[in-house]
């Protein structure tokens, strides 16, 4: 069958998909302790005052900030992903009370929206003087996206349509808002998300306006004269002072089709970046794609950390220069490679290609859900790669944006594992799941994966259609994989060219019974960075499948970089961790460097004598969840 150059990929929806194994056991944190705590410290931070019409204003509750706006701002976000969060943990464990609860708040805000659909319980409650008075700034347009983000989530799970009904309101109202016509405003966000959830909301109920609002403030972002620098002007600011006083910050200084280097805050170009990859794929806008993979390249070849965390500067959330990669000062925020994720996902939306899934799984297993403890209970706002023994997760943040981020991804999770076309489905991440799929060429069946992935490489799927079927399934070889293996009922398939795309496409009759073996070898290695990122200079990281190790405290004591790797990988054995849920660990000889013999001068011309030890690697994203202590993902070599 000739592959069309025009097929659309869309993600199967979370109900479609069961998930067990390594990311059931983060589901059901999620479900037991995440969407619980974090309904319970919104409502500590006084964000149910700000949603409720009944109670009196609890006015400004957390301080204007030098940038003119404060962070209760954005309160209906992390509302809203709460409420997708619990939508999402629904699935899995039905739970009344949460449900309740969620039930709750959505009447809050369905009695606190304007009669035009207007909804922001801060512009309505707190300041109503500011509405729509600075896009750039002040979230508006954000949290009305990740409120339709929640809404279409809640429909899903519960099957109920009033905040689904609600936030369509909001989105006619932006419909109206919006636009080139006359009296509408040629404006957009400051920070992107509402043109992402709008392409959910028109896949949803088939609103066509929607996406095309969506294109409209793709398309317009960055369009001469300036709308950042024209609204400073009509309301008296100061047009260059604006937050971090460049247009980089919110990728608005040039038309998106024009933009070639990724730059400003990492969220939020993460976020546009995603909704760009999405209208490429409902448009088959290839200047779109284009413009894309030249930005895809310019991340990833040279702004991306090891663990697919991105944005190494605090003071900008987000990028600085090139190669610019330090360790123990890494940002990383967990949002940006959350974010990371939703962009290589809606890259995949108009094929399979590897470049993109295996970044989203390098960014997923490193950087993302590094963000979440075990237990569901702490979390990690920025992500460094090397610590003295101070960067503990934490309980709550005065800008709780990334727990309920993470969080959402991960009861989500079904929607990354597999896309289908019309003749097709694609395996993008492999984890033990059950997907129930019926593509549009009328073919229903059960795609089930058998796997300890990460932990083991050996994955099993089997297919089981309704009645025997012709259809595509896709397979990813990660790059990491050189020597994977793949049968069809017991039939050897020759991996030798997989071509630039890297998955595997079977094409065939399926019947019930007929079962893939694919296995991924899983053999620690070691990866350098580029001689340009001066800060592992002499230093390699040790990664074993997708998964990238580090040093702990716990198991190595102090000083750990005192440690030499010299050819020790060679005798790598590995463990099984029973304090860290059974994961991995790999073992090897090294050598460290002992001030015992040093005495007490700073500097001298002998080396310092060193000693052969064993050493302990453990996964990165599992660090700080037993005793604090030093962290280290980039060892010296000897």
């Amino acid at each position: 069958m000739t592959i069309s150059e025009n097929r659309q990929f869309r993600p199967l929806p979370v109900p479609s998909v069961s998930i067990g194994g390594y990311w059931g056991d983060w589901q059901d944190a999620v479900c037991d302790e995440t969407a619980k705590t974090l309904l319970d410290r919104c409502v500590s931070a006084r964000m149910l005052e700000q949603i409720n019409p009944d109670v009196p204003s609890p006015g400004v509750v957390l301080p204007i900030m030098n940038w003119g706006g404060t962070t209760q701002m954005f309160w209906d976000s992390d509302m809203a992903k709460s409420i997708e969060t619990i939508a999402y943990s629904l699935y899995r464990k039905p739970n009344a009370e949460l449900e309740r609860r969620a039930d709750e708040i959505i009447d809050m805000y369905a009695k606190l929206q304007d009669a035009d659909g207007y909804l922001n319980s801060f512009f309505q409650r707190i300041k109503p003087e500011w509405k729509w008075s600075n896009l750039r700034d002040f979230h508006e347009l954000y949290c009305a996206g990740h409120m339709i983000e929640a809404a279409v989530a809640y429909y899903q799970a519960t099957g109920k349509r009033k905040f689904m009904d609600v936030m369509s309101r909001m989105a006619d109202y932006c419909v109206a808002k919006f636009g080139y016509g006359p009296g509408q405003m040629r404006g957009y966000c400051g920070h992107e998300e509402i043109e992402l959830a709008l392409v959910r909301l028109a896949r949803e109920t088939g609103n066509q306006s929607y996406m095309d609002l969506a294109k409209f403030f793709v398309d317009e972002r960055g369009q001469a004269p300036n709308f950042f620098m024209e609204e400073a002007k009509a309301f008296g600011r100061d047009p260059k002072g604006w937050q971090k006083n460049i247009l980089e910050y919110s990728q608005s200084h040039a038309p998106v089709r024009e933009q070639s280097k990724v730059v400003g805050h990492a969220v939020r170009a993460m976020y546009l970046y995603s909704a760009m990859a999405d209208l490429a794929t409902e448009y088959n806008d290839d200047s779109l794609t284009a413009t894309l993979e030249t930005l895809w390249a310019d991340l990833t070849q040279k702004q991306m950390y090891v663990t697919g965390g991105i944005g190494p500067a605090h003071s900008n959330e987000g990028f600085t220069d090139y190669y610019d990669l330090p360790n123990d000062t890494a940002y990383a925020e967990t949002c940006a490679s959350v974010g990371l994720v939703f962009w290589a996902s809606r890259m995949l939306g108009r094929g399979p290609k590897r470049l993109y899934a295996d970044t989203m799984e390098q960014a997923l297993y490193n950087g993302a859900i590094t963000g979440l403890a075990m237990d569901g209970k702490t979390f990690f706002y920025d992500n460094p790669l090397e610590s003295t023994g101070k960067h503990h997760r934490w309980i709550w943040h005065p800008c709780p944006c990334c727990p309920p981020n993470i969080a959402r991804l991960v009861t989500s999770l079904g929607s990354y594992i597999y896309q289908v076309a019309d003749d097709e489905i694609a395996v993008h991440l492999y984890a033990q799941s059950e997907a129930r799929v019926e593509l549009a060429n009328g073919a229903k069946f059960t795609l089930t994966q058998k796997t300890d992935y990460p932990w083991s490489g050996d994955i099993a799927i089997e297919i089981a259609p309704e009645q025997s079927a012709t259809f595509a399934v896709s397979l990813r070889i990660p790059q990491w994989a050189r020597a994977a293996k793949l049968c069809v009922n017991g039939q050897p398939i020759v991996l030798f060219d997989l071509g630039a795309d890297g998955y595997v496409r079977i094409e065939r009759e399926w019947a019930k019974g007929d079962v893939i073996q694919l296995t991924l070898p899983l053999e620690p290695r070691a990866v350098r960075a580029h001689p340009y990122v001066r800060q592992n200079a002499g230093r390699v990281a040790i990664m074993r499948g997708p998964l990238v190790y580090c040093m702990e405290g716990a198991d190595n004591g102090v000083g750990l970089n005192s440690v030499l790797l010299g050819n020790g990988l060679g005798k790598a054995q590995t463990a099984v961790i029973p304090d860290l849920r059974g994961a991995i660990a790999i073992d090897l000889p090294v050598l460290k460097e002992s001030a015992g013999a040093w005495g007490n001068a700073l500097y001298a011309e002998a080396e310092a004598a060193t000693e052969a030890v064993n050493a302990r690697l453990v996964p990165y994203h599992l660090w700080d969840n037993r005793a604090p202590g030093e962290m280290l993902v980039w060892m010296r070599n000897a």
